[in-house]
């Protein structure tokens, strides 16, 4: 019967968008990703009103009225213990994946956008602050969870050709979320006070769409077959997602890639870490991760008003301003999504790195010199939307992506891990600290972004390779020698010790004459 399915046409492998591919990459993205970027920007709006609740509750509770340090810290909480919730959401990524499959992951945890958005929701009829921190963590460890298995999950179905599309549709939809977001939080919608707890829990209603649809999608044809050993459900899984075409080429390279992995199963984090085939990718997905979160980007996020505030733009116009960075977020991560395949993942990465350095040091002239000179202000929110705008366009996706792609099946589970990890650990860090930072450096501050994105861009220039339609053997080999992969460790005949290697060598499976 498989050998039927594999023969049905004699086309060439299919390598164009799918109807399937396309539903099903923006109905993973609709229900993960873009939950991860509503609850990024979603405290933004109503942060006054949340301190005014934590306030009252406190003082009739405790008969304890907190000053307005007490308030910061609590309100810092709420916004960080989102990324301590994503951040044990990673920790799980390995273990789910391995058991339940990506879609199948994606699936079961659904369950945890409803218990978090149910308690942000009634938190304030039930005068508990306590519900709010809480809900932001199980939403936090929600989207730990999605925002690394929705790229891992497009990057295995989707041809190479089309992974850097397809790679950075959650992009996208992360920017989307951050735009509705800031939408649903303006005064003359969502934004007032006694709507907060509604527009917290909001979260709930995409996640019910991707679980009436995601369902009747097939699970990644990768997993199916190298882990699962199941030909028959991967090429019908193939099939669904290429429709036309002969699907056996993409068969038979999953084939080499299990025979190269014949002798080892998932490895854990700690193998991944002590493997010294797959030395420059770990370190390679370091960086990037917490390249990404440590640009100041989460900052912006987080106190998008606070640093408009500080600005010098009036209140009443800071809500739409801050639309308009929005705006301009959904129409950067668009670009980047049509531009990857032509131009490649190098170059909007450190086209990105470099514009984001160049504007995180024009906030800090601006703000040096605004008392002088009143356009500065406007300087100021220029280079705010620069920031956000190079950051969409490529860093926002691309680290997720190259983790997909720089790792084969075996590695995979446990290199998302420890990126999703680092990734949730810096986020954390900005969120809790970046407050405290500005109070002590003031615009001094985003000198230390402008750092950290020209050293990742440096990093991007002289270590990573271009990924763009090589396939995972292919990129896996690109390393070999960066991780000192020697000759003496290959065969008589031309042929890798694969399994000592764990498949990571600078040969294929077919350069024996």
């Amino acid at each position: 019967m498989a050998e039927e399915l594999l023969l049905e046409n004699d086309a060439k492998i299919s390598t164009h968008l799918t109807k399937s591919l396309l539903a099903v990459a923006f109905l993973a993205s609709f229900g993960g990703s873009m939950l991860y970027g509503y609850n990024l920007a979603v405290v933004n709006s109503p942060a006054q009103y949340i301190k005014d609740f934590y306030n009252e509750t406190l003082t009739e509770s405790y008969g304890w009225t907190p000053d307005e340090e007490h308030l910061t810290v609590l309100y810092s909480l709420t916004v960080s213990v989102f990324a301590v919730g994503g951040m044990t959401g990673a920790l799980l990524v390995g273990k789910l994946v391995t058991r339940y499959g990506r879609k199948g992951t994606l699936v079961r945890s659904s369950v945890l956008v409803f218990i978090g958005g149910a308690l942000m929701g009634f938190s304030r009829g039930c005068r508990m602050p306590a519900m709010v921190i809480f809900g932001r963590f199980i939403t936090g460890v929600h989207s730990g969870i999605s925002l690394s298995v929705v790229p891992m999950y497009l990057g295995e179905i989707a041809p190479k050709n089309l992974r850097g599309f397809l790679g950075l549709v959650p992009s996208i939809h992360i920017c989307l979320g951050v735009f509705i977001a800031q939408i649903l939080g303006l005064s003359e919608l969502l934004g007032k006070e006694e709507h907060w707890p509604l527009l917290l829990s909001l979260v709930v209603f995409p996640t019910m769409v991707q679980l009436m649809l995601l369902p009747w999608f097939p699970e990644s044809p990768r997993y199916l077959l190298i882990e699962k050993g199941n030909v028959h459900a991967t090429i019908a899984a193939l099939k669904w997602y290429r429709t036309k075409g002969n699907i056996q080429a993409e068969v038979e390279e999953m084939q080499e890639e299990q025979r190269s992995l014949s002798s080892i199963h998932t490895i854990s984090v700690w193998g991944l870490l002590m493997d010294r085939c797959v030395r420059w990718q770990v370190i390679t997905i370091a960086v990037v991760n917490i390249g990404m979160q440590l640009s100041g980007i989460d900052a912006i996020w987080f106190y998008t008003n606070d640093i408009f505030k500080n600005a010098g733009i009036p209140d009443p116009y800071i809500q739409y301003t801050t639309v308009g960075t929005g705006a301009i977020e959904v129409i950067s991560g668009v670009l980047g999504c049509f531009t990857i395949e032509r131009l490649g993942r190098r170059p909007l990465m450190i086209g990105g790195f470099l514009f984001m350095a160049l504007c995180c040091a024009g906030i800090t002239v601006s703000a040096l010199f605004q008392a002088q000179l009143s356009f500065m202000r406007y300087i100021s929110v220029g280079c705010v939307v620069g920031i956000i705008a190079g950051f969409c366009i490529g860093p926002a996706g691309v680290p997720f992506l190259i983790t997909a792609e720089l790792f084969k099946q075996s590695h995979r589970p446990a290199a998302y891990t420890v990126a999703g990890c680092l990734n949730w650990l810096s986020n954390f860090t900005i969120g809790f600290v970046f407050p405290f930072l500005e109070m002590a450096t003031g615009p001094y501050c985003y000198l230390i972004f402008c750092a950290i994105c020209l050293g990742v861009a440096i990093y991007t220039i002289f270590v990573i390779p271009e990924t763009k339609n090589k396939t995972f053997m292919q990129i896996s080999q690109m390393f070999a020698t960066k991780n000192n992969i020697l000759e003496e460790e290959l065969t008589p005949n031309g042929h890798l010790k694969l399994a000592l290697m764990n498949g990571y060598g600078t040969l294929g499976l077919h350069d024996e004459k």
